[in-house]
């Protein structure tokens, strides 16, 4: 697995579409990562490089499969206000996946950051609540 996630890393710059990075990324770094120092994502989440900043919060996935969802929750929030539709979509999906096993703190985020985000961000965090609550939200 090493060895796998150090190549990885290196030759990260081929990595440059979302299908590569969505299909590859939470089961080489997340898996690599998910009992290891996690410090590298922090990094990524900070990059001028979209396909890095995806492949932070894309990592996270293989942790909320695992019901650890602190660092997802907290490069969400590190990209919370990045420019980048790809990157709305992909926050909004992790943080949905979240809820799918933790409502409350999914909710959490929710409750906290929803007047700030993106709408493609929320649209997708929001996509399997009941219609009532979506319009709460989405000020509706």
């Amino acid at each position: 697995k090493r060895e796998i996630y150090e190549f990885y890393i290196e030759n990260r710059s081929a990595m440059n579409n979302w299908d590569i990075v969505d299909t590859t990324t939470p089961n080489v770094v997340g898996a690599y990562l998910f009992d290891k120092d996690r410090s590298v994502l922090f990094k990524l989440a900070k990059s001028d490089n979209i396909w890095e900043r995806r492949m932070a919060m894309l990592a996270t996935f293989y942790f909320i499969k695992r019901n650890d969802f602190d660092d997802a929750l907290k490069i969400a929030e590190i990209l919370l206000h990045d420019k980048h539709h790809l990157i709305h979509k992909a926050v909004g999906w992790m943080l949905r996946e979240i809820g799918s096993r933790n409502i409350n703190a999914e909710e959490g985020f929710l409750k906290r950051h929803y007047k700030k985000m993106p709408r493609t961000m929320l649209r997708y965090a929001l996509e399997k609540f009941p219609e009532k609550k979506k319009k709460i939200y989405l000020g509706k």
